[in-house]
């Protein structure tokens, strides 16, 4: 009986254990090896277009828009010219002043971003983390965005960010950007 309560608590033991460990968040360096390799410098320079949601945090689709962006690069520093065009038809623009500091690191700037973001490629995803300075409802909102986004091929590349404020899950901003041949 004492080995079978043993055994039984070993199991539940392994379980729990592995059910945590799904719960840990994805870092850049589980996508080390996935190909093809991701160079925000070589992907981000030229005319790049996106399209995208922002869906509540039950997954309702709250906002679709359309992104432009004019991206160039000199040495090691970038800049992402964004133009967005929401299904209402209110505009907004973004420009993101980029800085590669080798080895995969970025840091960047944009006038609704509140301080730095940093990001960090490997293979063929980019992890970014920036505090965002969001107008809702007449008022501005700093929420924490985890944005992450995966090479598919040289032209399409795949979104995802996550955003939080004070650890609550907000809602999700999902793209598709291609690259203009």
């Amino acid at each position: 009986m004492m080995k079978r309560r043993t055994l039984l608590l070993s199991g539940m033991t392994t379980t729990v254990l592995a059910g945590l460990s799904g719960c840990a968040s994805p870092t850049v360096d589980d996508y080390a090896s996935q190909k093809p390799v991701l160079d925000l410098r070589t992907y981000f320079n030229g005319m790049v277009d996106a399209w995208g949601i922002f869906t509540d945090s039950n997954g309702k689709v709250v906002k679709r828009f359309t992104v432009e962006m004019k991206c160039q690069w000199q040495h090691d520093q970038g800049i992402l010219d964004e133009d967005f065009v929401y299904s209402d038809g209110t505009k907004e623009k973004r420009v993101w002043k980029l800085t590669d500091k080798g080895n995969g690191a970025y840091v960047g700037t944009a006038g609704d971003v509140v301080g730095m973001a940093e990001g960090q490629t490997k293979g063929n995803a980019f992890n970014w983390r920036y505090t965002l300075a969001l107008p809702v409802d007449g008022t501005v909102l700093n929420v924490q965005m985890d944005d992450w986004m995966y090479l598919m091929n040289d032209r399409v590349m795949l979104n995802k960010a996550r955003m939080t404020k004070l650890g609550i899950h907000l809602g999700d901003v999902t793209l598709s950007f291609t690259k203009r041949a």
